[in-house]
């Protein structure tokens, strides 16, 4: 698999934030990504090198709006732990936000 469809995209929250601090970087990834595929997509795109990779999946939660009900989509989250001192280029903003 590429490693662009892989990572699909950086998830954004406060828990995040906080994570980032520590330097953990939380991920949406593809549902059929394996620990070992995060990991050497998370080098490959942003030149760093992983200590750790954690996976979960998050279920999805019925949701209503007037009298229509549905659910979410289900889909799969990484929490990657970089080496001290690295960091990954997308979070960078977040020192800004937490000194306001």
């Amino acid at each position: 698999m590429d490693a662009s469809k892989v990572i699909i995209r950086p998830v954004v929250s406060e828990k995040s934030y906080v994570l980032a601090t520590a330097d953990k970087y939380v991920f949406r990834v593809h549902p059929d990504a394996h620990k070992t595929q995060i990991r050497q997509a998370i080098e490959e795109l942003f030149d760093v090198h992983v200590v750790s990779v954690r996976t979960m999946s998050v279920k999805s939660k019925p949701k209503r709006r007037g009298l229509h009900s549905g659910r979410t989509r289900e889909w799969k989250k990484a929490v990657v732990q970089v080496r001290p001192g690295e960091s990954i280029p997308i979070f960078q903003g977040l020192q800004g936000l937490e000194e306001s």
